[in-house]
């Protein structure tokens, strides 16, 4: 598997100042009172931006094919047809005509240059510029090898949208998931590997098993999982770097929803013995192991709060699969899902303001939120078969997997008002994603 290395440098330019007519640009205004986009509006307009090819070496064009695709995906943003533009030949080393910009509605306009260093290396440098200030307000230089030039897209598409929003961005990002092929009597489960926008993708396993669950660590280069194979099922670490596997222990019944902690210290996961499945804890560097839950009912499905304080996991424990949230050492567990219908697969926000489920509810299913108390529930989606929600690292998107009636399941996305929801650009079937944290 090809492991993407880190780009060598990313130095954010800030300055003060206004940009001038013609010419060099000018200082970058050091200033938050340009941030426009409140991505909490319940019904938001996509803001009109220009992301022109970048002149210079080869890969100028892709790489604004790609932040212009990030950007578009969001939901908050606009690009224009770049048949539209009224000059292509900005690069990062002069202003751009703002009143021809603004005459074609553009509110943002994004440049840049390429140039390859003498190693070889690509350096690329852009702006952000508010066309109706007529101003830049950002300026990024990055360095990283040929073959990286997609992660050099991500990362300025991640710029650009933290400066609009004030929030982080979440494109420079992976995506675990079960690739699945076959027909439904010999379905193969193959771990796999992408990017968040669907290229790069690779398997991880040979399909000789099936996979279930893969989840990413807090450093983005561990994965656990759980294999079912005849003998039983196990749970696996995956380095990704070093594609060395191994398990976290051998349990006599079956062992299944790992979920690392914060810190990447620790395991939960659901393990049944003797006719009862309960949540479990294992220390990694020890690997000592804490049994979490002790009632009749069935346990799963853990995952821990961004400080790893608590666990929230479903429990049948009341007469139907409910939501809990207990501390983390198993303690004070309470009950915090009231609404009609089943609540599994429930998933805690990087930010810690919502935790995620999957709710079946008659003959749907739904992707829904609700606050770690259980109030504020909402649903996002409704399909026949929705489920398996992970959240992007900023706690804006939701990613699941969805099928039809007799279809193979696919990834989608949802953001977290509901209001934006579309399939992700991976083509072929896939279900049970993870997303990573931001790459280094």
């Amino acid at each position: 598997m090809r492991v993407i290395a880190a780009l060598a440098t990313a130095l954010i330019l800030l300055g003060a100042g206004s940009a001038t007519a013609q010419g060099q640009p000018g200082p970058v205004p050091n200033s938050n009172d340009d941030v426009v986009i409140d991505v909490n509006a319940g019904n938001i307009k996509p803001v009109p931006i220009a992301i022109v090819p970048f002149s210079g070496a080869a890969r100028g064009s892709d790489i604004a094919q790609v932040i212009s695709a990030n950007l578009q995906r969001s939901g908050l943003f606009d690009p224009i047809d770049p048949g539209a533009f009224p000059e292509t030949d900005i690069g990062a080393a002069k202003n751009p005509l703002f009143p021809s910009w603004k005459a074609i509605n553009a509110q943002y306009l994004v440049s840049g240059s390429i140039a390859t260093a003498p190693d070889g290396r690509l350096q690329v440098k852009f702006f952000l510029w508010d066309t109706s200030g007529e101003q830049s307000l950002l300026g990024v230089e990055m360095s990283a090898s040929p073959e990286n030039w997609r992660r050099i897209a991500h990362k300025i598409s991640d710029a650009i949208y933290e400066k609009l929003t004030g929030e982080k961005g979440y494109f420079d990002t992976r995506i675990v998931f079960v690739a699945e092929s076959g027909g439904r009597l010999n379905r193969i489960k193959r771990l796999a590997i992408m990017d968040q926008d669907g290229a790069n993708p690779s398997y991880l396993t040979d399909g000789s098993y099936i996979v279930m669950s893969p989840r990413f660590s807090a450093n983005s280069q561990e994965i656990t999982y759980m294999a079912l194979r005849p003998t039983g099922s196990s749970v696996y670490l995956f380095n990704i770097e070093t594609g060395r596997q191994e398990t976290i222990g051998r349990f006599p019944g079956m062992v299944f929803a790992p979920r690392f902690s914060p810190d990447g210290a620790r395991v939960a996961f659901s393990a049944e013995k003797g006719g009862n499945s309960d949540v479990w804890v294992m220390d990694l560097r020890s690997r000592s192991q804490a049994r979490l839950t002790t009632d009749p009912g069935i346990d799963t499905s853990p995952s821990f709060s961004p400080n790893g304080s608590q666990i929230v996991f479903n429990s049948d424990r009341g007469g139907s699969p409910q939501l809990y949230v207990m501390n983390g050492d198993g303690s004070g567990v309470r009950r915090i899902s009231y609404g009609s219908g089943r609540y599994t697969t429930p998933v805690w926000s990087p930010d810690g303001k919502f935790i995620a489920f999957t709710k079946q509810e008659g003959g749907v299913f739904h992707i829904g939120v609700m606050r770690p108390d259980g109030s504020d529930e909402r649903i996002l989606t409704t399909s026949y078969l929705d489920e398996g929600p992970t959240w992007a690292p900023n706690g804006r998107v939701i990613m699941f997997s969805r099928a039809t009636s007799g279809g193979a399941p696919r990834l989608w996305t949802v953001d977290v008002t509901g209001r934006i929801v579309q399939p992700a650009p991976y083509q072929s079937s896939g279900s049970d994603p993870a997303w990573s944290p931001l790459l280094d």
